[in-house]
């Protein structure tokens, strides 16, 4: 019997194979990026999405919206994000591959 592991990697090297999903994921690796980013910086300080909605003066449907990758957050409320973290917000433009 063949012992089956299958990690995200994995699955991941193999549909970036696809055309056309490889461009999808392209397209969308800044809100993943976005979304990981917050979701880690949230979880390091203990904060749950409600406490940090809180101390921005948000809703926790706000925050959830941008861990889900659904929002769209202006510039302006991702500096409130970063400061309510105790974080400096960094956006860099680097060369595509």
């Amino acid at each position: 019997m063949k012992n089956l592991v299958y990690t995200f990697e994995a699955d991941l090297a193999k549909r970036l194979k696809n055309p056309a999903f490889k461009k999808a994921w392209e397209e969308t690796e800044a809100e993943y990026q976005l979304a990981k980013k917050l979701i880690e910086a949230r979880l390091k300080r203990n904060l749950s999405q409600r406490d940090l909605a809180k101390k921005i003066h948000t809703s926790q449907a706000a925050i959830s919206r941008i861990e889900a990758m659904k929002g769209n957050p202006s510039f302006a409320f991702l500096q409130k994000i970063a400061q309510a973290l105790n974080s400096n917000l960094e956006i860099k433009f680097t060369p595509q591959a």
